[in-house]
């Protein structure tokens, strides 16, 4: 059974339309990214399965049931704005998120020195939130999201303002919530997060769903790149859908450019030109990335990673 099922989701805002028939799954144990530019409908449909604002239409389930209190203790949680309160420990801070989920004290004050711990934090456990820097704030936030061990850990944009160090550190925590068997599900533009990480995607512009599949279903769905070298015009096989030629080399050796009609294999290419007596000199095939996939399918660059001297700025 999913973690989590949407179905037929529709969102509507004083008639602007912010998720338009939004369907998709999350297993046990999966890492499902939810990829899409500003404006795109991440948050709104985190929000909804959360049962913080109400779809206008459709059904969620959660563990197989509405959203609601009763399966809220199995859901972790870390949203875009990032916000604690400044004169509470660190540790308190997480005990509190741990007693909201439903936990003892004694419990979530067990679990939360062990994340702080995990962290490199455990000295910092009695220290305010507001003496904190923004990187160390920004891991407490993630404790609270993790301190119930939860099924269902939904991240908004995690990592956003985040460096190098703590990218890595949030990418391993969202491995071992996979491990472990929880469904993760992360929002991002950031395309070199979701490559790393995840087992499936969703691509979403303007709160339509564009694609679902594998990172490898969205790199097959656009054609082949070939890098060829060779004399004879590679403009007419079959299955070339165009082709560029450079400028020519010696012996009359051309480089060519050669871009697949969809669904045709590189390999079919190759053996046309070794049964066809066509010389190579050169054969490189380049698969689509995920970003070729982004801009092609959204219509729009994604974020960039952002430099350590970008957000120490």
């Amino acid at each position: 059974m999913s973690v989590l099922e949407v179905s037929n989701l529709v969102k509507r805002f004083d008639g602007v339309l912010a998720v338009d028939d939004l369907s998709f799954s999350v297993a046990p144990g999966e890492i499902f990214g939810f990829l899409g530019g500003n404006g795109a409908g991440k948050t709104t449909t985190l929000r909804m399965v959360l049962d913080i604002i109400r779809p206008t239409s459709g059904s969620i389930q959660v563990f197989g049931s509405a959203p609601g209190r009763r399966n809220a203790q199995a859901i972790g949680f870390l949203p875009e704005e990032r916000g604690l309160y400044a004169g509470m420990s660190a540790i308190d801070t997480i005990v509190y998120f741990g007693r909201l989920k439903g936990m003892d004290s004694t419990e979530a004050r067990r679990r939360g020195m062990e994340l702080l711990s995990r962290f490199d934090l455990a000295d910092r456990a009695k220290s305010d939130i507001g003496d904190m820097s923004k990187g160390m704030a920004q891991k407490v936030q993630l404790a609270t999201s993790l301190v119930n061990d939860p099924e269902l850990l939904m991240l908004d944009e995690p990592f956003s303002g985040l460096d190098p160090v703590n990218q890595g550190l949030l990418e391993n925590e969202i491995l071992r919530a996979s491990e472990r068997g929880a469904a993760v599900i992360f929002s991002t533009h950031v395309m070199q997060h979701a490559e790393r990480l995840c087992d499936r995607l969703l691509l979403l512009k303007k709160g339509s769903k564009r694609f679902e599949g594998t990172l490898e279903e969205a790199r097959a769905a656009l054609p082949a790149r070939l890098v060829a070298c060779a004399k004879e015009d590679l403009s007419r096989i079959p299955g070339v859908a165009r082709a560029a030629s450079g400028d020519g080399l010696e012996d009359g050796w051309h480089d060519w450019t050669l871009h697949l009609e969809p669904g045709v294999p590189a390999a079919d290419i190759l053996e046309y030109c070794t049964t066809h007596g066509i010389a190579l000199r050169r054969w490189d095939e380049h698969q689509a990335s995920l970003h070729d996939v982004f801009v092609r399918m959204v219509g729009e660059e994604p974020a960039p990673a952002r430099t350590e001297k970008e957000i120490a700025a």
